[in-house]
This record gives C-alpha cells, sequence and structure tokens, in this order.
C-alpha cells in the first residue's frame, strides 16, 4: 500500500472551490469539526457567491483555482464546481501535490474518471469522492444487515426515487442540464440512489435501460428506469423521475431476500418502512431511533463523512470512499447511458 502523509499536532487546512448551493453542507460540516479543521481559502468566479462565502468562512477568496493554488496552505482542496469540472480541477490539484475531495459525481464521462485516479495515484495524494448518504443511520443498518447475510439469497431490490426539480431550477444555471457538466436524473439528482446498488448488493452483470426527456427544456433525461441483473443472479429496477407533481415524494429502496423483507423509504431513505427477518437480533430495536425527519434530499451525512476524512488524514483510518469506490458507480451510470442510447444490455465491467 502507497504510503501518504498523515497530519498530526494541528488543524488540517482546507480549501473549496464552488461556492454554490451544495458548498453550505461542506461549510457546515467543516463547522461542526472546527477543532479538526481550519477553512483557508475559497473559490468562484461568481463574486457574489465568492463574497458570501467568504463572510461565512473568514477565508481568503480567490476568482481562479489556478492562482488560489499558488498560494494556498491547504492540505485537501473540496471540489463542490459543476460534475463537468471536476476531471481536470482534480487532475490540477493532485499536482500541486493537495488531496483532492469532489463531490458527486465524481466526472460525467468514464475515461474522465479513470484520469483522475491516475493523476491522484501519480501525485501519491489521495482522492476523497463525496458518498455522504452511506452514513445516514437507516443505510447503515441496511448495510450491516447485507454484511450479516440476514436476507440469505437476495432475490429482488428496487429503487424509486420521485422527485422534482422545476425548469426554474436547470434555468439558474447555464451549467444545469447539460451532457457535458451536469448529466441527468440519474446522474446528477439520483447518483447517491445507483450508488446502492453496487455498494450494498454487489457487482452487477449487466444494465438495460430506458431514458427520456419528457418536459424539461435540458439536454439530458428528466426520466428513466433501469433494470439490472447482478452477479449473484439477483435481479433489480431502479425508476426515477424529476417531473413528480408538486413536489418531492419518494426516495425508497426494497430488498426482498430469501430469509428477509426490508423496505426504507420516506422522501429519501429516511424511514424504515418494513424490516422483517426470519432470525432476529438485538439491534433490530434500533430500527425505529433510526428514522429521522428530513428537510434535505441530501441528508445528513456530511459532518459524518468528514469525521472519516479527518481519521484518514490523521492516519487512523482507511477512506470509505476514495477514486476507485467511485469509479464503481460512475461505471454503473455511464452502463446505464450507453444502455439507453444503444438500446442494448451493457454488460460490466467497461472495458479499462
Amino acid at each position: 500500500m502507497r504510503n501518504y502523509p498523515t497530519i498530526t499536532g494541528r488543524k488540517i487546512r482546507m480549501a473549496l472551490v464552488g461556492c454554490g448551493r451544495i458548498a453550505a453542507n461542506h461549510f457546515g460540516a467543516m463547522e461542526q469539526h472546527a477543532s479538526d479543521i481550519e477553512i483557508v481559502d475559497v473559490c468562484d468566479v461568481d463574486r457574489n457567491a465568492l463574497d458570501k462565502a467568504v463572510q461565512r468562512t473568514g477565508a481568503k477568496g480567490h476568482l481562479s483555482m489556478t492562482e488560489m493554488l499558488e498560494t494556498t496552505t491547504a492540505d485537501v482542496v473540496v471540489l463542490t464546481t459543476p460534475s463537468g469540472l471536476h476531471p481536470e480541477q482534480a487532475i490540477e490539484v493532485a499536482e500541486s501535490g493537495r488531496q483532492v475531495m469532489t463531490e458527486k459525481p465524481m466526472a460525467t464521462r468514464w475515461h474522465d474518471g479513470l484520469r483522475m485516479v491516475k493523476a491522484c495515484d501519480d501525485a501519491g495524494v489521495r482522492m476523497f469522492v463525496v458518498k455522504q448518504n452511506r452514513r445516514n443511520a437507516t443505510l447503515q443498518l441496511l448495510k450491516r444487515a447485507v454484511e450479516q447475510k440476514r436476507f440469505g439469497r437476495i432475490y429482488m431490490v428496487n429503487i424509486n426515487v420521485f422527485w422534482t426539480r422545476p425548469q426554474e431550477y436547470y434555468d439558474s444555471a447555464k451549467w444545469r442540464g447539460t451532457w457535458e457538466f451536469d448529466g441527468g436524473a440519474f446522474m446528477n439528482q439520483a447518483s447517491h440512489y445507483v450508488d446502492l446498488l453496487d455498494w450494498l448488493i454487489g457487482p452487477i452483470e449487466s444494465i438495460q435501460a430506458y431514458t427520456a426527456t419528457l418536459e424539461r427544456d435540458i439536454e439530458v433525461e428528466d426520466s428513466g428506469v433501469l433494470s439490472i441483473r447482478w452477479r449473484s443472479g439477483a435481479l433489480g429496477s431502479m425508476n426515477v423521475t424529476m417531473l413528480t407533481y408538486p413536489k418531492n415524494l419518494e426516495g425508497s429502496i426494497t430488498i426482498l431476500g430469501e430469509k428477509g423483507t426490508v423496505r426504507v423509504g420516506g422522501v429519501a431513505v429516511n424511514e424504515i418502512q418494513h424490516w422483517e427477518f426470519a432470525e432476529k437480533l438485538p439491534e433490530d430495536e434500533q430500527i425505529a431511533s433510526a428514522n429521522y425527519e428530513t428537510t434535505s434530499v441530501y441528508g445528513f451525512g456530511h459532518p459524518l463523512y468528514y469525521d472519516n476524512v479527518i481519521k484518514v488524514m490523521r492516519g487512523a483510518a482507511e477512506p470509505e470512499t476514495d477514486g476507485r469506490e467511485g469509479l464503481k458507480s460512475l461505471e454503473t451510470l455511464i452502463a446505464a447511458y450507453l444502455a439507453a442510447r444503444d438500446g442494448k444490455r451493457v454488460a460490466l465491467p467497461l472495458d479499462y
């Protein structure tokens, strides 16, 4: 294994690039970890967004990431920019010798994801890919049940993401709803749910898909369906739309197995609605307390995600989602888009 530098005896210095809507979740998480994290630089091409970030954090503001990298003392640079910008920015950060943290999806093209991982390897720096929803209490319980093989053989899996994104959302920035910078309902809004397909159930054998742009005036899909076969033999489906009337309705996963049935639903997998196994365990008593009210489909995982990053930088843990782990969901997404485009079944892994 590669030896990465560890930081002890001082705070971990962080810079953030891209001060838009998701940046607030990162600032909030960093503030919760103020005893371990110092925000030293922020960057955005929008001066208004940059000024707000400087006001909140007290960090030095920059309109150019390249210029910021010339002077920053940051150990980790966090990328919360449009998805299509992540590859070149991540490579530039890695080549400057800093650790990279990137929001989801890590890239919008498969070869770009591979380039990002290689650049970090070549530079000897870590790459963190944000998958904060894995840390939700409901999904942690579900992950444990799968790892304990409580389902026996898993037969069928269904994921629904029935949310809403009005036209004004896409019109709020030119990059939204574009193939190059954003990706569609699967790649952007539902990417944390796509991540569950491999993280919870295991390696995927093949995918078939339909996507459609039914209502929104955008390049990418606002709705789609996937059919999935896992290498274990399990079958599944995923249904996604951003056209739910009149607001976000459901973000759910149902797993049907030989010895267990579970449905985690709510607006954003925040309620365990059915939990039944042939063998009962003491931790089943935690089910009710795992549910939470959500005001945000982002969940509450960013502070917990940063907790892991801090431990990794201190040399006390391994990354929960590094670049290679991030590639798994990107590979699933690209396979889905290829299947929909070409009207054929796409087998995984993709050609490397």
